[in-house]
């Protein structure tokens, strides 16, 4: 059979090598692709966006099953277009999406349906956030309502990193603006360890993946600004089993009732970002709609069942009827980012010195092109290399290993990945 996997980024190249790897399958069309799938004779890039483009590619192709990676075309409404045109995908409708889509809407579905969550205000109004957050004091968090990229989010340490947060949402290049009026969520801040609990779910049945922890941060020891992700590790020590079963009785469950109650049955691929404290109690930091990217380089590695059985059990709404097996090894992501990270990234860079992939050590492909026979960087997060480990800390050791060669101009990674887990 030949399947579609939508978007260009490592989560995508991560999908396609897992679906790839499947017995079932013939062909993985990645629309529109990066350098690592362009590269793989396993894949085909397809240079598509338009979502009708996209549906009539599947029919001609006779695609048997598409897979949204990222959250923008969720959000969009591709999964309604090919709904309604009775092709098969893997993904949420746009009105379910909006549980990340908006931070608004899940924070007040969350209250809704009684999810633990931080304490929260939404503002349209400047004024009327920089006066709460006068009132609120610091630490607290400040959050672009609509879709950022991973960068919609500041933890503001002082009050003056809060009201530079808020002019910087409101103001003219404001990521909350979102070619609409300005809309921004306030929260009170949260003590404790995050990470990363995704899930597939068909609109009623849940099938929890192994757990992962993401380093938001761009600095060693969770330093400096928040970005999409700096690498990742699976699985996550902080979630154990009793945090696991809290997540579900307390989190995800109520999510997916409470999706279906509302009338917006949630499927596909759904993400809590968790924060952890130190009593054990979780709550929910944000949900995405979609794997995590780079969670879903080390969660993928990491499985050991075909991608493409769950997946057509999650679009056919049967899965109950699937476990998955994991590998019991841990798995470390590490994210190179291009010079300029993550403000103003730098485009073009030659990229030399990728070592062969193995089963168990990849350098998935995220911001990178390749055209003339030559591979280049193509965006902020360029490279995750990945690799499975009989501990975290071989796994680290097998990672950074990865890019010993490396030759990309002004690149930087982090060095700790996995410090949490590798100190528990």
């Amino acid at each position: 059979m030949k399947l579609l996997v939508i978007g260009s980024g490592g989560r995508e190249h991560a999908l396609a090598w897992k679906l790839a790897q499947s017995t079932r399958v013939q062909c993985v069309y990645v629309a529109p692709g990066n350098g690592g799938t362009a590269q793989d004779h396993r894949l085909r890039n397809v240079p598509l966006t338009d979502p009708q483009e996209l549906a009539d590619f599947v029919r001609s192709e006779r695609i048997a099953l598409t897979v949204v990676g990222p959250e923008a075309p969720l959000a969009a409404g591709l999964v309604d277009v090919f709904r309604s045109q009775s092709l098969r995908i893997v993904g949420p409708t746009q009105a379910a999406a909006q549980l990340e889509s908006s931070k608004a809407f899940a924070k007040a579905f969350m209250e809704r349906h009684s999810i633990p969550t931080a304490a929260y205000a939404v503002f349209t109004d400047a004024a009327a956030a920089h006066a709460y957050v006068r009132a609120q004091g610091a630490p607290i968090v400040i959050k672009a309502d609509g879709l950022a990229g991973g960068k919609g989010v500041v933890v503001a340490a002082t009050i003056e990193q809060a009201h530079a947060a808020i002019d910087g949402c409101f103001g003219e290049e404001g990521v909350a603006n979102g070619g609409g009026k300005a809309k921004v969520v306030i929260e009170e801040f949260m003590e404790g360890e995050e990470a990363s609990f995704i899930v597939l779910c068909d609109g009623k049945n849940v099938l929890p993946l192994a757990t992962s922890q993401d380093h938001k941060r761009l600095l060693d020891d969770d330093r400096g600004p928040n970005t999409g992700g700096m690498g990742a590790v699976s699985p996550a020590a902080v979630v154990t089993p009793n945090v696991h079963a809290r997540v579900m009785q307390e989190i995800i469950m109520p999510t997916i009732a409470g999706m279906r109650a509302e009338g917006t049955p949630f499927t596909g691929f759904l993400y809590a970002g968790l924060m952890v404290d130190a009593r054990g109690q979780p709550r929910t930091v944000e949900f995405n709609c979609r794997l995590g990217d780079p969670e879903a380089q080390v969660l993928l590695m990491r499985l050991k069942s075909d991608l493409v059985d769950a997946l057509f059990h999650v679009a056919d709404g049967t899965l109950d009827q699937v476990e998955l097996e994991w590998h019991r090894q841990a798995c470390v992501g590490v994210v190179v980012a291009a010079h300029g990270y993550p403000d103003a990234p730098r485009l073009g860079d030659v990229i030399g010195g990728l070592p062969p992939d193995a089963d168990d050590a990849v350098l998935f492909h995220a911001a990178t092109s390749f055209s003339d026979g030559r591979l280049r960087s193509n965006g902020g997060r360029v490279l995750c290399a990945t690799a499975l480990g009989v501990s975290v800390k071989e796994a680290q050791t097998r990672a950074y290993a990865l890019l010993s060669r490396l030759a990309l101009d002004g690149a930087h990674w982090r060095r700790d990945i996995g410090h949490r887990t590798i100190k528990r």
